[in-house]
């Protein structure tokens, strides 16, 4: 299996090129459907240690259904099919264009939450443009068992977030541990107590924001993802989530430009437009850099050839 690994704001992706199961065709949330259906365990071996590495993405290269758009991709950490990801989008532009399949300028990648907009500024940097986010609920309080009430948002952004703001719990590096230990039960309590989406869709991350020291940062953010890592990066969907909740409280005017941090200090740029159908569109810039190009072999006598299961 032939793969490049990158990583944007610390956060690893792996772009799958070849090896991969065939899913058919048509839409692709239905190919989606199947991979996390029919083949769990080949998305989970591509992750899993040894061969993998806790945070890290998978980026499965698929056939679009738009001719318009580059490359269809469907994403996946080792516990989830993942609709959308945007630290994900912005390693797979700077991965397409070291294989010389694009440059500089605009593209459409489409993913089974719908098509994004990539714009590649140079070899590192990465603006994407991501799908209609909202804020479904405000001020919804979960009784959080160990913790008490607990009051967020939840929000879509290709993924969906259950938003703590602000964090109970400082932002900082020293207390990761901390932070995992109670997104892990406020996911937990939301699911246990029906909160979610408009359809009944289970919240998959939660975030914490934080306040940033530096003049320059609007914000620090902690993001859950959903195999229980939390993500280097600020979080692509989540940032375009916390958008969306930032726009529907005023507290962000459209076009206006933020800094956003995550835990261990990587940066995304992050504006909003309004949405055609009362939400936002994103923007995030960040920065991914290529780290290692691959073949992955699958030894039928290595006791470990399907990952390390715990």
């Amino acid at each position: 299996m032939h793969v490049i690994d990158s990583h944007t704001g610390g956060e690893p992706t792996r772009v799958i090129l070849d090896g991969a199961p065939d899913l058919g065709t048509g839409p692709l949330a239905e190919r989606a459907h199947r991979l996390a259906n029919e083949h769990e365990g080949f998305y989970r071996s591509v992750m899993l240690e040894p061969r993998g590495q806790p945070a890290m993405v998978g980026a499965l290269l698929v056939e679009p259904v738009d001719p318009s758009c580059v490359t269809g991709v469907i994403y996946f950490d080792v516990d989830a099919v993942l609709g959308m990801c945007g630290h994900g989008t912005i390693g797979l532009t700077v991965t397409l264009a070291h294989l010389g399949q694009i440059g500089v300028g605009t593209h459409r990648i489409e993913t089974p939450a719908g098509v994004v907009t990539v714009e590649l500024h140079d070899t590192s940097t990465v603006t994407v443009t991501n799908i209609e986010s909202r804020r479904v609920h405000s001020d919804i309080t979960l009784n959080v068992p160990g913790y008490g009430a607990v009051t967020g948002d939840v929000a879509y952004g290709g993924n969906w977030f259950f938003i703590v703001d602000p964090s109970p719990i400082p932002v900082e590096t020293a207390n990761i541990q901390q932070l995992t230990d109670m997104t892990v039960a406020i996911r937990e309590a939301s699911i246990a107590q029906g909160v979610g989406g408009e359809r009944g869709e289970p919240i998959d991350h939660v975030i914490f924001q934080g306040d940033s020291l530096l003049p320059e940062v609007h914000s620090r953010n902690f993001v859950l993802c959903p195999d229980d890592n939390y993500d280097r990066s600020p979080c692509g969907t989540g940032s375009s989530a916390r958008l969306a909740c930032l726009a529907a409280d005023g507290r962000l005017a459209p076009g206006e430009t933020i800094v956003q941090h995550s835990v261990i200090g990587s940066a995304y740029r992050l504006s909003y437009q309004p949405g055609p159908n009362g939400g936002v569109i994103p923007s995030i810039t960040g920065q991914a850099h290529i780290m290692a190009e691959a073949t992955l072999i699958f030894d039928p006598n290595d006791p470990f050839r399907l990952g390390i299961e715990l």
